[in-house]
């Protein structure tokens, strides 16, 4: 698999699997996904600036939480600061 396929699908399902129909909506559709996924010690400034204003940004946050995703940029987090945010959530739910 390329990113180019991911870039250039344009569609509602991907590989079989249906998107949430609020990824239409979000400010990073139609960027290079590379944005999103820096390389170790490269800026994240420039993604997490896309994410401040989206107008699907919780909803993207969440999808992320939910689905554990560790890697990237999702929802104006990364994957560090989505795993702290994880944590603190599952200890106020326990609580």
């Amino acid at each position: 698999m390329t990113a180019s396929v991911w870039s250039d699908h344009q569609g509602e399902e991907l590989f079989g699997f249906a998107r949430p129909a609020w990824q239409q909506q979000g400010a990073c559709r139609g960027l290079d996904p590379n944005l999103f996924f820096p390389e170790r010690g490269e800026s994240v400034k420039e993604a997490k600036a896309v994410c401040a204003p989206c107008p699907v940004r919780a909803e993207c946050l969440d999808y992320a939480l939910e689905n554990h995703e560790a890697l990237g940029i999702s929802g104006g987090l990364s994957g560090r600061e989505r795993r702290k945010l994880g944590r603190t959530r599952r200890l106020k739910e326990a609580a």
